[in-house]
């Protein structure tokens, strides 16, 4: 069974940096897409960022710009986020996530297989 497993979630103060990390398994990794997602409470799903099979195109929604950073290695089977100058409304549960678009989507309705998800927890 196809598995994504997200892992390095934490609390930390704004304006500071966290990874998250993403491991797949039981997927040919190399020919998905992949994204990040997050979720608060109360609040929508929502895209982060997405990069494509072979890591040469990447999007991000406006409100990390310049702050995070998604990458990939396909030898490793792994997806990562940087997250960098936090802001405590980018506390929400993260979600890495797999598309059988190679170019990676920014919609969730694109995506195959979804992880359990991470806690980020930034404070002020």
């Amino acid at each position: 069974q196809v598995q994504l497993v997200e892992s390095g979630g934490g609390l930390v103060q704004a304006g500071g940096s966290l990874r998250v990390s993403c491991a797949a398994s039981a997927l040919p990794f190399g020919r998905y897409g992949m994204g990040w997602f997050r979720q608060a409470p109360g609040k929508e799903r929502e895209f982060v960022a997405t990069i494509s099979t072979n890591n040469d195109r990447t999007s991000y929604v406006d409100s990390v710009k310049g702050r995070f950073t998604i990458s990939r290695d396909n030898a490793k089977n792994t997806v990562d986020l940087q997250m960098n100058s936090l802001k405590p409304d980018d506390t929400a549960v993260y979600y890495c996530a797999a598309t059988g678009f190679n170019t990676g989507s920014l919609y969730v309705r694109d995506y195959n297989y979804w992880g359990q998800g991470t806690q980020v927890t930034v404070t002020s």
